[in-house]
């Protein structure tokens, strides 16, 4: 179960550090699970996988007390060099609710030799570098001769203490699974819940109080580019449990009523306002009279001034500490931010109330409850009088009202706007009467806004010379911003060349200057100067030249449809955007217009596009628009969105031929 913090690292070449000793070659025997998976006689893949998963066989006990016994086993066959990388390691998870009782791993080489791995071999590491403390931790051992033709497996076994009755089995992997399958044993009296997300439902076998699901063959996720999260995709089974007792049975998520219910107790004790934070809102709205002033004025400063730190231990997980130990340490994590953010906001007059999402698409279902959230934000609730022309991601909700959502974890999305990854995602709103699953707005595409502005030169040599302005906000902003504010002031320029590498084969960026680039709430403005010497092709009397000079809309995406196979998942852009490029190219004197590219409109579902290049006064002047109006492309719109780029790259790639005209 995902708790509310940024996402865990693994650094694959320390971990690979810790193993650089000696290899310990000690010949055990190898439990019989997994000698039977190692007699498999696999099918042929067209695919050539690297390795095949021979069996993943997950079993969860349930005891009367509420207690869960995990044993997870699972086997590969490694098929090629490269699958030491990825499976050549066993790992388990745990933290101070859930203790690891057995870990072992083993080897059957190619040539019928067992090796054998146990806790002893072990290797510990923290799930993320982004926390003070937090007792998220992983065990690994890794396996010996991972080479191809070897069988290697491991098992462990774990006692948790969950403060939810749910589980989450993902059955499927990257690569193919030979054998998968599930066993649930449950104390008499209790029942369950089953939920199949993205695979046919699957019957149980049952025998008394044990459920077993099991199958066969399950095809892999294919790795697509611009693809949906694999959580969004792959396939699972959720799991519920319900005992009789009506005590335990409220920790059993049954609706998302419920969800919500469990949440807001664990949260509301926490916004609490101490005298030091009564004190810092004086401050903070001294001389505001507008409500909505004042909401900036808190949410700036939690941006800004509380960083992102995280201590997570057991409940904290998802428990947020009280806003009297955030604001006096002055960091917290998501949760926490929202707390005190949330608790400085009631004290001028605005409820709040918490905001669980996932940080990834699809991931959150609503026919299915269940605590699949990885973080939290704030839904403000906006005085009816309030002007929130410029709060776009603001929605009117049902029995809410006017619901402004913020992210004060995100310091470069300003109040206002969402960051990208949350918009068009299903958010569970913590009220005291519970929670309210809601779908959080897509912004429109006019918010996220580039506008590129540039002016040139063009030589009878070829040569071009000139300056652009850019002009973002939005999400185009929030990007740039963290690029630049997180590169040193001395290299920002590598940037721009970097940028202008893309499109240009030689060229000399001459200068460069940034605007409002830590003015969160203002455009952001870039301008840069060049000279780029051979640009335009010269034949005899003729220019070539190319008047899309800089810019990309999207052609990239062209390389998901060049596979052999057809495409299986949909793709995700990242959000709907507005870009706009006006090029005016001052030509050779003596020179006209001999042949100008043919106007474009192309339209689709999802996306329109418009260029136009024309002559006048010596002046060669290029102009076009790109506009992505929704995020996700279902599998059978893709034909759709392919012939649409098709056209936009080859209108990028459109030139214009002058000519020198006779004189007279």
């Amino acid at each position: 179960m995902p708790k509310f913090t940024k996402p865990a690292v693994l650094i694959v070449a320390i971990l690979a550090g810790a193993f650089l000793s000696a290899p310990r070659v000690r010949a055990d025997s190898a439990p019989d699970w997994l000698r039977a998976a190692a007699r498999q006689t696999l099918p042929t893949y067209a695919d050539n996988p690297i390795a095949v998963v021979l069996l993943d066989e997950e079993q969860t006990t349930v005891e009367n007390n509420g207690e869960v016994d995990v044993r997870h086993r699972l086997a590969y066959k490694l098929l090629r060099p490269e699958a030491q990388d990825t499976y050549g390691y066993a790992s388990v998870d745990f933290d101070n609710e859930t203790k690891v009782t057995s870990f072992r791993a083993w080897t059957i080489t190619p040539d019928g030799h067992e090796l054998s791995e146990g806790e002893k071999d072990t290797v510990e590491t923290s799930m993320s570098t982004f926390e003070v403390f937090s007792d998220d931790r992983r065990k690994f051992l890794k396996f010996q001769e991972a080479i191809p033709g070897s069988v290697v497996g491991y098992e462990y076994v774990q006692k948790q203490r969950p403060f939810l009755f749910e589980d989450d089995w993902f059955f499927q992997d990257t690569i193919p699974v030979r054998q998968a399958r599930f066993i649930l044993d449950l104390p008499s009296g209790w029942e369950y819940s089953a939920f199949w997300i993205n695979y046919s439902e699957q019957k149980p076998q049952v025998s008394g109080n044990r459920y077993v699901w099991e199958m066969s063959d399950v095809p892999p996720i294919d790795k697509e580019l611009d693809m949906p999260v694999w959580r969004a995709i792959g396939g699972r089974l959720g799991i519920k449990y319900f005992p009789r007792e009506r005590a335990m049975r409220t920790r059993t998520t049954g609706s998302w009523n419920d969800l919500g219910v469990w949440y807001d107790g664990l949260t509301q004790s926490s916004r609490i306002a101490s005298p030091e934070i009564k004190a810092k809102v004086t401050q903070l709205t001294a001389g505001l009279t507008d409500p909505v002033q004042k909401i900036h004025a808190l949410a700036d400063y939690m941006q800004h001034q509380i960083r992102y730190v995280a201590i997570n231990v057991g409940i904290g997980g998802f428990q947020p500490h009280v806003a009297a130990d955030v604001f006096a340490n002055q960091y917290g994590d998501c949760k926490d931010k929202v707390t005190l953010l949330s608790t400085m906001l009631h004290e001028i007059g605005i409820n709040s109330d918490y905001v669980l999402v996932d940080t990834n698409r699809g991931v959150v279902r609503p026919d299915y409850p269940s605590m699949q959230f990885d973080h939290a934000i704030l839904a403000i609730l906006l005085p009816a009088d309030a002007n929130a022309t410029t709060l776009y991601a603001t929605v009117d909700e049902p029995g809410l009202g006017r619901v402004l959502f913020f992210d004060p974890t995100d310091e470069y999305v300003p109040l206002g706007y969402l960051p990208a990854a949350l918009q068009d995602n299903y958010c569970l709103i913590v009220t005291p009467s519970g929670g309210h699953l809601v779908r959080l707005p897509l912004l429109p595409s006019a918010t996220n806004r580039l506008l590129r502005v540039g002016k040139f030169a063009l030589s009878a040599k070829g040569d071009l010379s000139g300056e652009i302005q850019e002009l973002r906000w939005g999400e185009p902003a929030s990007d740039d911003r963290e690029a630049f504010l997180g590169t040193e002031p001395s290299k920002r320029a590598n940037l721009i060349e970097s940028f202008l590498g893309e499109f240009l084969n030689n060229f000399v960026l001459t200068g460069a200057s940034l605007g409002d680039l830590e003015k969160y709430d203002e455009n952001f403005t870039l301008n840069y100067n060049f000279v780029a010497p051979g640009y335009a092709d010269v034949s005899g009397n003729m220019l070539v030249v190319r008047p899309r000079i800089v810019g990309d809309k999207y052609t990239s995406f062209l390389t998901l449809f060049t596979g052999k196979k057809a495409r299986q998942y949909p793709v995700e852009f990242n959000e709907a955007t507005l870009q706009s490029d006006i090029f005016d190219i001052a030509v050779p004197p003596g020179y006209v217009a001999d042949d100008l590219p043919t106007p474009v409109s192309a339209k689709c579902d999802y996306a329109d596009y418009n260029s136009q290049t024309t002559f006048a006064d010596g002046v060669l002047h290029y102009k076009r628009s790109f506009e992505i109006k929704d995020v996700i492309v279902p599998v059978d719109k893709l034909p759709e969105i392919r012939d649409f780029l098709q056209q936009v790259a080859a209108d990028q790639q459109s030139a214009a031929v002058l000519r020198k005209a006779a004189t007279p």
